[in-house]
């Protein structure tokens, strides 16, 4: 166990650790919800569409709160940033262990957690570029970005292990104080009085709302598939088995996407967003796929779609942050948003399309809508170079 000192440096590999365990426990909130849905829904008396309400819920409060965030940030530091994030969402998931007893109240304790997600990510984002060497920082990310998938794969184990032994609640009280452990693995900076954010970052406004535009769609497609994978798998005839599977695939082909991804855009760092935008175009060519009947479409549209469509976060903060070194939380939280935003529009948005039309449909609408990110990502690219030559 790494526990802090006022007196240690901050060495690379504290500063990898401390954004990693950072980032599983200010958004594993969202994931427990989402892995125990089963039992809360049973008892707090909620269907599917509850829980897509609540999570999209939580996804555009963190949207809204991703600029203030970063802005806090850059004022008082990733250190006590990363500190108030980690203990808002162990308060959090504390609040649903004992005050959830409504999807309505479900939702407002997710709600006011929220802001723990994008506190927690725009730190981490910050001591990384602090402290990482720029030569290895984006394989940094690319493990940091891997954290996510992690969350989701603890909420996974937390049904077995705890829910339907001791009861969904208690798996709350204990992810809490996981999460609370990760306190001790924040990474100290040197004490310096509060700052004025700097401006650097919004010479660039322009270029990284481009790209903030195209991460929305490209999370909106990629959180749907997610989302809605087995349910339409189950529509064209295929059993929930092999289908959860393929997503477990698809989940594993992630985490090494963005941790390769990362490593790759070390060696060629100007490419970074150029890189996205392949990973996007291959990830819209399995949405395509998804809407082809057949076990072997399933499977390949899946890990094109899932493995390589929702690969490119690390690789985002690690172009923007490698353009803005001077207000890397600033400038990671306005593509941070769109991330966000994609997270809570896109289910909303393509579930009513399916609804009213058919999960093939929304799949096609869903793969152009990653093609039009594709290209959002190269004009931001093209866009942030201007700036940076300029």
């Amino acid at each position: 166990m790494i526990s802090p000192s006022s007196n240690a440096p901050t060495t690379p590999l504290r500063a990898s650790i401390g954004a990693l365990t950072t980032t599983i426990a200010v958004s594993v909130p969202v994931f427990l919800v989402g892995g125990l849905a089963v039992q809360i829904g049973d008892e707090l008396g909620f269907s599917p569409a509850g829980l897509g309400l609540a999570v999209s819920a939580y996804f555009g409060v963190s949207a809204l709160a991703s600029v203030p965030a970063g802005f806090l940030v850059e004022r008082y530091g990733a250190t006590l940033i990363s500190r108030a994030g980690i203990g808002l969402a162990s308060l959090s998931l504390l609040g649903v262990a004992a005050f959830a007893n409504t999807l309505w109240s479900l939702i407002a304790i997710l709600a006011l957690g929220a802001g723990a997600n994008s506190m927690g990510q725009l730190a981490s984002n910050t001591s990384l570029s602090r402290h990482v060497p720029p030569r290895r920082q984006g394989l940094s990310f690319g493990i940091k970005q891997a954290a996510i998938p992690v969350a989701t794969l603890l909420s996974g184990i937390a049904v077995p292990t705890v829910a339907l032994t001791l009861g969904w609640r208690w798996a709350f009280v204990f992810v809490s104080v996981l999460a609370a452990a990760a306190l001790l693995l924040v990474p100290n900076e040197p004490e310096r009085p509060p700052k004025k954010t700097s401006n650097g970052a919004k010479q660039a406004t322009g270029a990284l709302i481009v790209v903030g535009v195209g991460a929305t769609l490209a999370a909106g497609s990629a959180n749907a598939l997610g989302t809605f994978l087995v349910d339409a798998s189950v529509a064209r005839g295929i059993s929930p088995g092999p289908a959860g599977l393929a997503l477990t695939l698809g989940g594993a082909v992630c985490v090494a996407s963005r941790v390769l991804g990362g490593w790759l855009a070390d060696r060629r760092p100007d490419r970074s967003i150029t890189m996205i935008s392949g990973l996007l175009l291959a990830g819209a060519a399995g949405l395509a796929l998804l809407a082809v009947p057949g076990g072997l479409p399933l499977i390949t549209g899946v890990v094109l779609g899932f493995g390589f469509g929702w690969a490119w976060p690390g690789l985002m903060n690690f172009a923007v942050v490698r353009l803005h070194p001077q207000a890397p939380a600033a400038a990671t939280s306005i593509t941070q948003t769109g991330v966000y935003a994609g997270g809570c529009l896109g289910p909303l948005t393509l579930g009513t399309l399916a609804s009213a039309t058919s999960y093939p449909t929304m799949w096609v609408v869903a793969a152009v809508a990653m093609l039009a990110s594709a290209a959002a990502m190269l004009l931001g690219s093209h866009l942030l170079r201007a700036h940076a030559t300029a």
